[in-house]
């Protein structure tokens, strides 16, 4: 059988998340880990019984393809690395902070016949819960994200636009198509960053979709509703209850079908690498949320005078 050899970029949470699927996929061979904290690096290379390396460019010499899981500032730099040394990338959210540059790698990535994903995993569990299989077009579209501040400060680099709300404005992209005007407001409450948002978007079709982010909430709630000719789909994520007035069916619990959303995502981007599959999360799809994401926050930050 043939197998991939892939690098890890990043040794933090989400680096140990993506290292543990590595490890565990039959079609890899983890060749290592680079991480400017060497200690970090080798504690969790020991765990996976693999290698680190001093540099991206020693790293890249030893795989076929590249997790990129280091903080969101430094993503286009890593991947456009990564993509020069002709290596298949998968990135975590999001692709880049800039609407250009993440167009620029994505055309990168295709011109080269190189395989470019993103983190945008969430898009596997409204295809199980059966979103993808409705003949309508949404006409309108609500999300809420919100939780109490990271204890470690995680994601406090960028600001809660990119850290959270980047999902949502995905998912509006999915289901209600590219194109969209968007504005936003926001406010800061314990990092030099947004950390509270809400997202007005105008779709071409007439579509609409308010989308609001915080990580600064008492608690957490993530929730979605969506209307459509028919009806409306309200979704409550953390509890895992629907309520549907249209007449198509929508999987509450995808837990049998989709165990594990992130595991399922890299294993795509493993079956993708080798010719199987396309990736279900290109990068010139997901490039469009990124556009969305810095009209976001280019306005927000008017009301807040920066």
């Amino acid at each position: 059988m043939a197998y991939l050899k892939v690098g890890l970029v990043g040794a933090g949470v989400f680096g140990g998340y993506h290292a543990n699927k590595i490890a565990a996929s039959a079609k890899t061979r983890f060749t290592g880990i680079f991480d400017p904290d060497q200690a970090r690096a080798e504690a969790l290379a020991e765990k996976h019984g693999t290698s680190t390396f001093k540099s991206e460019a020693d790293l890249h010499a030893s795989c076929d393809a590249v997790l990129v899981a280091c903080p969101a500032t430094y993503h286009e730099a890593v991947v456009e690395g990564a993509l020069q040394a002709g290596l298949h990338v998968l990135v975590e959210k999001p692709l880049a902070l800039h609407g250009a540059s993440a167009k620029a790698l994505a055309a990168l990535a295709d011109s080269n016949r190189l395989v470019l994903q993103v983190g945008h995993q969430e898009r596997l569990v409204l295809e199980a819960m059966g979103f993808y299989e409705i003949d309508e077009s949404p006409i309108a579209i609500e999300s809420v994200r919100e939780g109490p501040p990271s204890p470690e400060g995680r994601a406090g680099d960028v600001s809660v636009i990119w850290d959270l709300m980047i999902h949502d404005i995905d998912i509006a992209v999915t289901l209600a198509g590219t194109d969209a005007k968007a504005r936003g407001e926001g406010r800061r409450h314990h990092t030099p960053h947004i950390d509270e948002a809400v997202a007005d978007l105008e779709f071409p079709s007439g579509a609409s979709a308010v989308i609001k982010a915080s990580r600064a909430a008492p608690e957490r709630r993530r929730a979605m509703t969506v209307t459509y000719p028919s009806g409306t789909i309200s979704v409550d994520f953390l509890t895992r209850k629907v309520e549907n007035s249209t007449p198509y069916t929508i999987r509450a619990d995808v837990s049998e079908v989709l165990p594990d959303s992130l595991g399922a995502a890299d294993e795509a981007f493993f079956a993708a690498c080798l010719g199987e599959r396309p990736t279900p999360i290109p990068g010139r799809e997901a490039a469009e949320a990124v556009r969305l994401a810095e009209l976001i926050e280019q306005t927000a930050l008017q009301t807040i005078g920066a």
